[in-house]
């Protein structure tokens, strides 16, 4: 067990930032997170062609604080592009590696960091894996339906950092993350609520297709009959509609901005309407936490209050007051992404799970699949 340290690198790949953090075992040794100009990566024909200028831009940041990759055990790259697969820690094997470089299901920089990975890996002789990407999918079969018979519900959740808080609460409780209940939620520009069921996220409302509590960016649950008169009212584009469902819904509808710590300083500067705006956001977020509760016939072991947004203060005591009744509540404030690289990657090093193979076999095989069932 090489005296029981592991040296672990992260890559983690936004739309116009690239992540790399060090660790030795949890301990964070290194992290930088460089902003590139987006007109810098317009030059590239594909996401893939990326990958050279990522490296040469982690291998800089690290060069410049003396920082050797020599001896790494695991590089974690994020991931994603990939068909819905259970979650886990996946050894990045080739079919992984094409259904991110080609981007099988989405186009987004982050599905290259399996991409990145590999290539430091196959520099220091050692492996690469992704931890539970995006395109995780643990739903139960009824939490998939819905009102129509074409339209099917799917797992967009915060994956990576809602398993992550997960995995830190049940060692908390002297249990394994399989073992408990947990109603977790990632409140960030962003949001989701979710049902944890030993280990499964079983239920969740979902990040970006209008649905669950509205979020700072985007307009969560919405009357469909409403939306449908917008629709024909020729009034907005159909951009126009996306773009106030993903982008443009939420608190920057209603006020303008996105920010919490804006809306909160314009509370204390009187603005009452900001308050009941952020007192009807807050009292959606407790509402899905009972829903979810519910999911799991009460037997709840915590809920958890993470992402951004759970650094303040006032949200944090009005969601606790709702649904402290549930079971204890328990903050971790931001975003966890890179331990949660780490965190998988150690777990595999050190036998606690084994690695997952990727196979491209959907778990969830989508609306085909689904009509021929009927």
């Amino acid at each position: 067990m090489k005296d029981g340290i592991y040296k672990l690198c992260a890559l983690n790949l936004g739309s116009t930032s690239t992540k790399v953090a060090v660790f030795e075992n949890e301990s964070l040794v290194f992290s930088s997170n460089v902003a590139h100009d987006a007109n810098r990566l317009k030059q590239f024909n594909e996401i893939a062609d990326q990958v050279p200028y990522r490296k040469q831009t982690i291998l800089d940041e690290l060069a410049k604080k003396n920082i050797s990759l020599e001896g790494t055990d695991a590089f974690i790259g994020s991931g994603g592009s990939l068909v819905s697969v259970d979650g886990g820690t996946y050894l990045c094997n080739d079919l992984l590696l094409h259904h991110a470089r080609i981007g099988y299901t989405i186009k987004h920089p982050a599905a290259i960091g399996s991409l990145l990975a590999d290539e430091f890996a196959r520099d220091f002789g050692s492996n690469a894996y992704v931890v539970n990407p995006p395109d995780v999918d643990e739903f139960e079969p009824v939490a998939r339906f819905t009102g129509w018979n074409d339209i099917y519900r799917e797992s967009r959740v915060h994956v990576l950092n809602q398993k992550e808080v997960g995995q830190r609460y049940a060692r908390e409780l002297g249990k394994r993350y399989d073992e408990v209940n947990l109603v977790i939620a990632h409140i960030g520009g962003g949001l989701t609520v979710t049902a944890h069921r030993k280990g499964r996220m079983i239920d969740s409302t979902d990040a970006v297709q209008g649905d669950g509590p509205m979020a700072p960016t985007r307009c969560g649950a919405i009357p469909v009959a409403s939306v449908i008169k917008l629709c024909f009212s020729g009034k907005y584009s159909e951009r126009e509609l996306q773009d106030r469902v993903r982008k443009n819904g939420g608190l920057v509808d209603h006020l303008g901005t996105s920010d919490t710590r804006e809306v909160t300083q314009r509370i204390k500067a009187g603005d009452e309407h900001a308050k009941l705006v952020y007192d009807a956001f807050i009292y959606q977020i407790g509402k899905y936490i009972g829903a979810y509760a519910a999911v799991l016939h009460g037997k709840v072991d915590g809920v958890l209050l993470t992402g951004g947004c759970s650094h303040d203060p006032y949200l944090v005591e009005r969601v606790t007051e709702m649904v402290s009744y549930i079971a204890p509540v328990k903050v971790y404030p931001g975003e966890l992404e890179m331990e949660a690289m780490a965190s998988g990657a150690l777990r595999v090093l050190t036998g606690q799970e084994k690695p997952r193979i990727y196979t491209g076999v959907p778990v969830w095989p989508g609306l085909e699949l689904a009509a021929t069932a009927k």
